[in-house]
């Protein structure tokens, strides 16, 4: 066992990609319990049988689609007349687009460059305070991520192997709660500005709704047959690639067929990486099962952890952690299957593990030292690190009061399933 973490250790250290060190880890670990290398193969054909597989690519593609259109804009403008008009109205405006934005893209960094060129400066027209701009479209970027079509929320779903339905549904109000704590915070700091509030236009937002027109169907599409259960999660795919290939390609045409296949090439990079560490995971999480890994891992946590209220103030200190320091596909791929089972002799519910789990870890990506968020945002804004620090941690600590909320009251997660 020592011999087989050197060498984990070491191939981490020299560069080597995830994926390798996965597989590495499963072929040794089979080894070592005296089980064939076939299982490695076996279970990465397994993958081929699992539910919803398909939406991952379909979602994933739409999503690329949409950052490549004028989609981002229209979405701001359509936003900023329905809220405008508030006090920290804009603030508002920021929150929602960057949400919905990520939660079709699945990616937080997507959002921060695509609309931070939109928003920051509008921010800064509006008369908000620059550190406060800078936190606030930092912050919004890694929103989203518990809504519908979120690829981490399929990804757990597929990895854990329960009702991706289910989990939509699930990260209606935790998301909704997050967004609410922020948007307090923002109408309570705006109150400090003094730039008169815009009036309320009706001609502007007939036009923004028009200009609007064929992106408006868009979350109706998806959320409504998903959540009415009139649709499959990968029909209700397959329905969103279809609609946004006509719209934003053959009738807006503001990606031509020649970009396509450079957009086709970007999306499938990130879906080919996801399916193959997904795939060596699946792998490795039968060794570990048939190692027995889970049980000994409660023998040792039984030895410190008495009740579940306990377990989950560790799971989450952990996966604050752990969000810090790998990416949100990495984390559910790796530690999601060591989880569940110890999580289920702890009685703690497998969908509420899962809002839990990408509650916490969309708060690594603005989590000092190395959230991936804040380096993004710096070198976008060119701002020194040390400021986007400075500048996120108030919507950080609203943030994780957002996640501690999730985490001891499951009805928040569980509710809209009775």
């Amino acid at each position: 066992m020592i011999v087989f973490t050197i060498i984990l250790i070491l191939l981490a250290i020299l560069g080597a990609p995830l994926f390798a060190i996965i597989a590495t880890s499963a072929m040794l670990g089979f080894s070592s319990i005296d089980e064939p290398l076939m299982n490695v193969a076996i279970e990465l054909m397994r993958m081929v049988d699992l539910q919803f597989l398909s939406a991952i690519p379909l979602f994933t593609f739409a999503g690329y689609l949409l950052s490549e259109s004028n989609a981002p804009q229209r979405l701001v403008r359509m936003t900023q007349a329905v809220l405008g008009w508030m006090p920290g109205g804009l603030a508002l405006v920021c929150l929602v687009v960057c949400a919905f934005f990520t939660a079709f893209t699945g990616a937080s960094g997507v959002t921060i460059i695509a609309l931070g060129a939109i928003l920051y400066p509008a921010l800064q027209q509006d008369g908000y305070n620059d550190k406060f701009n800078l936190g606030l479209v930092t912050t919004s970027g890694s929103l989203g991520l518990l809504f519908a079509p979120s690829l981490p929320l399929i990804l757990y779903g597929v990895v854990a192997e329960v009702s991706i339905d289910d989990l939509f549904k699930a990260g209606l109000i935790p998301g909704f709660l997050m967004i609410g704590m922020l948007s307090a915070w923002c109408i309570w700091v705006s109150r400090k500005n003094t730039r008169e509030l815009r009036k309320f236009s009706w001609s502007e937002l007939v036009s923004a709704v028009r200009e609007s027109i064929w992106e408006i169907p868009l979350p109706f599409v998806v959320l409504g047959s998903v959540y009415s259960g009139f649709l499959a999660v990968s029909e209700a795919a397959a329905i969103t690639v279809v609609y946004v290939f006509i719209v934003e390609v053959l009738i807006l045409r503001e990606i031509k067929f020649r970009d396509l296949p450079r957009v086709v090439r970007e999306s499938m990079l990130l879906v080919g990486g996801i399916l193959i560490i997904l795939g060596l995971s699946l792998a490795s999480t039968s060794y570990t099962i048939l190692a027995g890994v889970p049980a000994t891992l409660f023998e040792y946590l039984s030895e410190f952890v008495s009740s579940q209220t306990t377990f989950l103030i560790l799971l989450l200190l952990f996966l604050l952690l752990l969000g810090a320091i790998l990416d949100i596909f990495s984390a559910i791929v790796l530690v999601v299957p060591l989880l569940l089972p110890v999580a289920a002799l702890y009685d703690v519910n497998t969908i509420h593990l899962g809002i839990v789990f990408l509650a916490a870890m969309q708060l690594g990506y603005m989590t000092p030292p190395v959230g991936l968020n804040l380096f993004i945002a710096s070198y976008r804004f060119e701002k020194p690190i040390m400021q986007v620090y400075s500048a996120t941690l108030p919507f950080l600590l609203i943030l994780m009061l957002s996640v501690i909320l999730i985490t001891f009251w499951p009805s928040l997660s569980l509710w809209l399933l009775r």
